[in-house]
């Protein structure tokens, strides 16, 4: 049994306007992935009204009005990719490619503490240096050391990090940044 797919029909404003609101309803987003998402529905379906479709102007609007927060939305994804182990640079480039302008990701770039305590977050969940289940060889150390940079984390403090041999010196070293700031 084969189910006829109904061709959507061509976008108005209207419909537009819906889709745009619907979709800031259920996502958290930014600009730029609302006008994207609006692009390609009107690829998709195909403009209906006179006149070239208001784009611009919705997503403008709906930032003015607080639907859309680019600078809340970069500062939570920021958080939530440092809790989960990632480096500055790997932060970054999340959040360029979000569409986030680069004051707003340079005004949210990590300290020296939160980039070290990414680092060890990293390590306990993969098991880096001193949270090794077994003895570490030199390819084991390269890996987990690649791993690290590939993370978005700089070298001093991966080698730091996967080089450790005691958890509680490393945790130090890592509390140590935060009395530094």
């Amino acid at each position: 049994m084969s189910v006829k797919r109904r061709n959507p029909r061509p976008l108005t404003s209207a419909r537009l306007e819906e889709l745009a609101l619907a979709y800031v309803a259920r996502f958290a987003t930014t600009q730029a992935k609302l006008r994207a998402y609006l692009q390609r529905k009107l690829r998709e379906r195909g403009w209906e009204d006179e006149g070239t479709p208001p784009i611009d102007d919705l997503v403008s609007r709906y930032a003015e009005l607080g639907y859309i927060d680019d600078e809340a939305w970069a500062r939570m994804k920021a958080g939530s990719l440092m809790r989960r182990g990632y480096g500055r640079r790997r932060v970054a480039e999340a959040l360029g490619h979000a569409g986030i302008e680069e004051d707003v990701r340079e005004d949210l770039r990590a300290s020296e503490g939160d980039q070290r305590r990414a680092a060890l977050i990293m390590a306990r969940r993969r098991r880096f240096g001193p949270f090794a289940v077994q003895p570490v060889d030199r390819p084991a150390r390269e890996k987990h050391l690649a791993a690290m940079l590939r993370a978005g984390h700089p070298l001093d403090i991966a080698r730091r990090i996967v080089d450790a041999t005691d958890p509680d010196e490393t945790e130090e070293w890592v509390e140590s940044a935060f009395g530094d700031e």
